[in-house]
């Protein structure tokens, strides 16, 4: 593939042909497609700005240091606070916890996908744990609320369920697709003549998957735990659902029964409410640039781990020529200083985890702790796989019946809900009775202006990154803007379209509004799909292509897009389902709780599925039926089109063949 690309890209920059620059058409083309690329960048720079312009008056009038550590938040009080201190400890302790619950769930699934299951069950499995990344976050927030808190109440005998435990719980739930997928990624990239060394040497298959397979792939697995922190720390309605929202620290710091905010529940609760151009409009501002300079020091971690293990993997250089079309096993091995590192984090973790639980789980991790070093490390090889697959399974198991325990239960309770009368009725009674249809409308309104605005931008931005350009500064800053934009927290697209499209270009909270932002949330997910679609056709057709005499374009257009067709729709299929999904990018942009009318024109606002469930959950007494009934409904919606991306998928990877 590598030998390919390159091969491409001397085709493309290096000889002279009727493919290359003297065409007047492909040089507007062309020009359309890097402004089109140069969009996704623009558009990171952009949000920068638009938080920095609101956000700098609050460290202006409040004190950087005061803001960044002064312990009190409260913005309502006589004398106004805005310490954020509570707030990011707050993240990093639910984050901390979610962790703690998905890292060795989402590994040891991971392992059992790749190493163990026969395809057969791979093929069921894999798609069960992407519908998981598909459930939407309000729906999670939903269940937790309802049920999560709830069995935390009672089994714990609290006076609430509502606290840091319940958010952790219900991350860690959320970011395990995340780390089982970049996990099994890396474990699949680990060569075959690894396993096969190990195993011609005598190693029962577990030793090879725990001294070769494991340590060879640690780096990506390190990434992946990175990407689910990312994950983890950008949520934002399930947390604010689960968490009780007080700005305090927990005291201990270890009581996990204590309620926490995080930064992401502050801007969703109290945004909506403030003044603008007041000082706590602007302390919000700043704690959402504070946001965004976590993800982003967590997201670019994550990409600089990744890329070395690309480069690597590949034996290209730094300046990404590559020299090596397989992979290079010696860049699977780590430095004895590497492997210190990597015991004394592992210690550090260790302690961490001990400040998190209580003193008699903390016993009990001493007990197998010691367990294991004077008895299980003594056991056969072979009683020792028998206990390590059991281990396993028992991961694979908990996430499959993690997802049926969620399925079960909103489809089970929101069935009685359906009829035609809720489906195509409108909302009475705040929404006690009645119907969403409103609702469902204007959910696909806001998916289908998304998709118009973000594909075209998409594409385009995708063929310039892949058919135009070799690796290069230009290509590298655009790649990274694509990425800074992929790992922005929903949120902060939300406050962005609020500033900029609400305020600035006093569009107001309309349907326009919510469209622009959806559309900017999901555009890196079209740019990365499509590129990695079009990466996927050979050279081959495209030098057919130039031989025969077809301009470059002609070629991109009648050559190379045909076949990356499933690829792009597969994206755009995702897209969808992420925008339908969402609700924090239009909680401020585009939505009302309840509205009797459709929209008439893209300047009102409009009713949507996410946002309506969400204030039926949290602001609805005695509204359970109708909770459930929309909670199903737009489970179905974003579940079906993640169905139909992965059969796309799959249908595509059993029929084209090179």
């Amino acid at each position: 593939m590598t030998y390919g690309t390159d091969l491409k890209k001397k085709t493309v920059k290096d000889e002279k042909s009727p493919y290359s620059s003297s065409n007047l058409s492909d040089q507007i083309v062309r020009g359309i497609l890097f402004a089109a690329a140069a969009f996704g960048v623009l558009t990171v720079f952009f949000i920068l700005l638009f938080l920095l312009k609101d956000g700098i008056p609050a460290f202006a009038s409040i004190g950087l240091y005061d803001f960044l550590f002064g312990s009190v938040w409260n913005p309502g009080g006589a004398n106004p606070t805005y310490g954020t201190l509570p707030l990011w400890v707050d993240t990093l302790l639910v984050t901390l916890g979610a962790m703690i619950i998905a890292a060795p769930l989402g590994i040891g699934s991971a392992i059992y996908i790749s190493e163990i299951a026969s395809s057969r069950i791979r093929s069921v499995i894999k798609p069960a744990v992407e519908l998981l990344a598909g459930i939407p976050s309000v729906v999670y927030g939903f269940f937790g609320l309802v049920i999560l808190t709830d069995w935390l109440r009672i089994t714990f005998d609290l006076a609430t369920g509502e606290c840091w435990l319940a958010g952790s719980i219900l991350l860690g739930i959320m970011a395990l697709p995340t780390i089982i997928s970049v996990s099994e990624d890396a474990i699949n990239a680990v060569p075959d003549n690894f396993r096969r060394g190990s195993l011609g040497l005598g190693a029962t298959y577990w030793q090879t998957i725990s001294k070769v397979i494991v340590p060879a792939a640690l780096s990506g697995i390190t990434a992946a735990i990175i990407l689910g922190m990312g994950r983890a720390i950008g949520e934002t309605m399930a947390v604010m659902m689960v968490t009780g929202n007080s700005a305090i620290i927990p005291d201990p710091i270890y009581n996990i029964f204590s309620p926490v905010r995080t930064l992401t529940g502050t801007l969703g609760i109290e945004m909506g409410e403030v003044a603008v151009g007041s000082e706590h409009y602007h302390a919000l501002f700043g704690v959402a640039l504070l946001l965004l300079v976590i993800t982003l020091v967590v997201n670019l971690s994550a990409q600089h781990i990744i890329n070395r293990i690309r480069l690597k993997g590949t034996g290209s250089n730094h300046k990404g020529r590559s020299k090596l079309s397989l992979p290079n096993p010696e860049a699977f091995k780590l430095s004895e200083r590497s492997k210190e590192r990597l015991k004394y984090a592992a210690i550090v973790v260790f302690i961490l985890c001990l400040l998190y639980i209580n003193i008699f789980l903390c016993a009990a991790a001493v007990v197998l702790i010691l367990l294991w070093k004077f008895y299980l490390q003594s056991l056969d090889p072979k009683k020792m796989q028998k206990l390590a697959y059991v281990l396993l399974y028992m991961s694979i198991g908990i996430v499959l019946v993690v997802l049926g325990i969620i399925l079960y239960d909103i489809i089970s309770k929101g069935l009685p809900a359906m009829s035609w009368e809720f489906l195509t009725g409108y909302p009475k009674d705040l929404g006690r009775e009645g119907g969403i249809f409103p609702a469902i409308v204007g959910t696909l309104y806001l998916v289908g202006g998304a998709i118009l605005f973000a594909l075209p931008i998409g594409v385009c931005a995708a063929i310039y990154l892949v058919e135009y350009t070799k690796e290069s500064r230009i290509t590298s800053i655009i790649r990274s803007g694509v990425d800074l934009l992929n790992g922005t927290p929903s949120i902060v697209f939300g406050l962005f379209g609020f500033a900029f499209l609400v305020l600035f270009l006093d569009f107001g909270v309309c349907l326009l509004a919510g469209m622009i932002t959806l559309g900017l949330m999901v555009l890196p997910t079209i740019i990365r799909t499509t590129e990695e679609a079009l990466k996927s056709v050979p050279d081959s057709l495209r030098h057919g292509s130039l031989a025969l005499g077809a301009t470059k374009w002609q070629t991109i257009r009648k050559v190379v897009l045909s076949p990356a067709a499933p690829g792009i729709i597969t994206g755009t299929i995702l897209s969808i389902g992420r925008a339908a999904g969402e609700t924090a990018p239009i909680m401020f942009t585009a939505v009302v709780f309840t509205t009797r009318f459709l929209p008439s024109s893209v300047f009102d606002p409009v009713m949507a599925l996410p946002y309506h469930l969400f204030i039926l959950s949290t602001n609805v007494p005695g509204a359970s039926t109708n909770q459930y009934g929309t909670a199903l409904v737009l489970l179905l919606l974003v579940m079906a089109v993640y169905c139909i991306a992965i059969l796309v998928r799959n249908h595509y990877q059993k029929s084209l063949r090179w």
